[in-house]
């Protein structure tokens, strides 16, 4: 249990691989506009809670493995992201303006995947080892019927 996170009333291991790209694909992750990029998904993150595991800027996308609580489902913490770091990007750095137009510095979708110590037969088995099985796989223990 030593790498589980803890929250007030919570212990989770909640791990998801994210990566989004530039819009158009635009090569523009460079020097010190990916410094950039680097520092302020760290900010975010801390913000939120959610911890980096591993990152990688690259020039048109940014992969992100993190841990994140369990209040926090996948789809906010990427908006929240992608959507704080466009928006401070382009403070920072006014000359994307004119490569990015339409205020938009990350194209719309993402890719998100999950990732555990725990793979799905080890829950079935563990589900299954339970007490007996009812028909339909939902189990309910003996002396609750």
């Amino acid at each position: 249990m030593a790498d589980y996170q803890r929250g007030p009333h919570t212990v989770y291991d909640i791990k998801y691989h994210f990566v989004w790209v530039t819009k158009y694909r635009k090569p523009i992750l460079k020097g010190d506009v990916a410094l950039s990029v680097r520092e302020i998904v760290r900010r975010i993150c801390m913000e939120q809670e959610v911890s980096i595991i591993k990152g990688h800027v690259s020039y048109d996308y940014v992969h992100l493995f993190v841990s994140v609580p369990p209040h926090l489902y996948p789809a906010s913490v990427t908006q929240s992201i992608k959507g704080k770091s466009s928006r401070f990007m382009f403070l920072e750095h006014p000359f994307l303006k004119k490569q990015l137009w339409g205020q938009h510095l990350w194209a719309r979708g993402y890719f998100c995947t999950s990732s555990g110590t725990v793979t799905d037969d080890v829950i079935k088995q563990y589900i299954e080892h339970q007490d007996k099985p009812l028909d339909d796989g939902f189990d309910i223990a003996d002396d609750a019927q």
